[in-house]
């Protein structure tokens, strides 16, 4: 029993790491734009696959030490040019469109990579683990455990953090970032660019989304429709945490992460379902989440 207990407990963790990637960039997105973006989990997939063929191409199956900053690479590649043509392309018609048309028009995007990705890739699963195997396994209390899961994973997630809040609270560009976030008509008469903090801020959001992805991929097979599991996931996290709460999306991830993880070891037909059973609670307890707070909307 003790050896579940930390073997759940390592997955979790590093589960949640992975979760709090994708999760950020799409509460990010939301806190900023007031876009619930559906076509987020397309940037995951994209970035998995991406990381997985150039470590492949570039370095073959023994890998190399460059794989680590390949991922980044690879996030950056597939985030920033796609996501700032969506954004430009698609998004700027809409943001003071109706929310339901919002959601459609990211979902039509979703499903539009989802056939690229199977154009692209086909459907055969991918599985690219040379940087996880180039910096093998250690004991950890008589458990054999994969360093790039025990120290990678969650370290990655920690600098995403720490640097986030380093850039929202003590760069000017972050600031002006949060001041669009508090008010964005107040922000754009002071002459704040809008336009420009919303298109790299979808940027800053599809390349984490992707950096999930990149990270992903040298624990996970890659099939078709992984882009959807990574979304729906990522919906439980900020609504757990409040939508637009990026720096609460750690706290839930780790939860959900923890929670998913123990069931798959001691009830395993429950594992799919309890990230659900565990937002369904927060919000029962606090309708806008852990981090949430009601909003006044201007008539």
């Amino acid at each position: 029993m003790t050896q579940i207990f930390l073997l759940a407990t390592l997955d979790g963790v590093a589960q949640a790491s992975i979760l709090f990637l994708i999760a950020v960039g799409l509460s990010l997105i939301f806190g900023i734009m007031r876009i619930l973006n559906v076509a987020h989990g397309s940037f995951y997939a994209l970035g998995a696959y991406a990381a997985a063929v150039l470590g492949e191409y570039l370095f073959g199956a023994e890998g190399s030490w460059l794989s680590f900053p390949l991922l980044v690479f690879a996030a950056v590649l597939v985030g920033v040019p796609l996501g700032a043509f969506i954004e430009r392309v698609v998004l700027r018609r809409i943001y003071d469109k109706e929310h339901s048309l919002q959601l459609l028009a990211t979902f039509g995007i979703f499903m539009i990579l989802e056939d690229v990705q199977k154009l692209v890739f086909g459907v055969e699963p991918y599985f690219y683990d040379a940087p996880s195997a180039l910096l093998g396994s250690t004991e950890v209390f008589d458990i054999f455990y994969t360093r790039y899961q025990l120290f990678v994973l969650p370290l990655s997630a920690v600098v995403v953090m720490v640097a986030l809040s380093v850039f929202f609270n003590r760069s000017r560009q972050g600031k002006l970032i949060r001041a669009v976030i508090e008010d964005r008509e107040v922000a754009t008469t002071l002459g704040i660019n809008a336009s420009k903090v919303y298109l790299w801020t979808f940027a800053l959001g599809a390349s984490l989304a992707a950096l999930g992805g990149t990270l992903a991929s040298s624990t996970t097979s890659l099939v078709p429709g992984i882009g959807a599991d990574a979304i729906v996931l990522s919906f439980a996290i900020v609504a757990s945490a409040g939508l637009g709460q990026f720096q609460g999306a750690a706290v839930t991830a780790l939860l959900i992460g923890l929670a998913q993880a123990f069931a798959t070891y001691l009830y395993s037909d429950l594992a799919t379902v309890v990230p659900y059973i565990v937002m369904t609670i927060i919000l029962l307890v606090k309708p806008y989440g852990l981090f949430g707070r009601a909003e006044i909307k201007r008539l």
